[in-house]
């Protein structure tokens, strides 16, 4: 068995181990890595073993074409190292992120619950945006020296908006990766 056919075996294995400690944990109240070594930001270990192996693809494919320069192999081999080392030290201290304070918003929720915070969002969504609208008509009645108070009440309407776009953002993303890795 070749070096690269053990690495394969071994993210497998990872991945299989990953995918198993997600579905009883679920999401972490922050990314589990740091950027430098995950750039998914990933508050989940699955993902992060993908990543790695995106690396030794990387490593295997540039090695075939002969794109593979010593620097670049032994970048590239240090990443994926530090990559592996990384999941499976967090694999192996999953007693003590248990203890782990986690924020109650990033709780894993039931995906209904979720739905429902997705439903109550867009109601929220359509409601502001109808407050816009008339904030914007009403502005556009008064007369210049009216304007200022108007104008900044639409600014913090507009504001209320895009946090609720943004929350509403959040929320089709948890689902559609629990739907995903389910």
């Amino acid at each position: 068995m070749s070096r690269f056919q053990q690495l394969t075996a071994t993210l497998e294995q990872l991945a299989q181990q990953a995918h198993e400690l997600d579905k009883r944990r679920g999401d972490n109240y922050k990314p589990l890595f740091d950027e430098r070594l995950f750039p998914c930001k990933s508050k989940r270990l699955y993902p992060c073993v993908e990543e790695t192996q995106i690396t030794l693809e990387s490593i295997l494919r540039e090695e075939k074409t002969g794109q593979l320069d010593s620097s670049r192999a032994e970048y590239l081999t240090d990443k994926l190292v530090a990559q592996i080392s990384a999941i499976q030290r967090e694999i192996a201290t999953t007693s003590i992120r248990r203890a782990e304070p986690k924020h109650h918003r990033y709780m894993q929720s039931p995906l209904n619950e979720l739905q429902q915070h997705l439903a109550q969002h867009c109601e929220w969504e359509r409601r502001l945006i109808e407050m816009v609208k008339d904030k914007q008509r009403k502005l556009n009645s008064l007369p210049p020296f009216q304007r200022v108070e108007a104008e900044q009440d639409l600014l913090t309407t507009e504001q209320r908006l895009k946090r609720c776009q943004e929350a509403k953002r959040k929320i089709e993303n948890q689902i559609t990766y629990r739907e995903r890795y389910r």
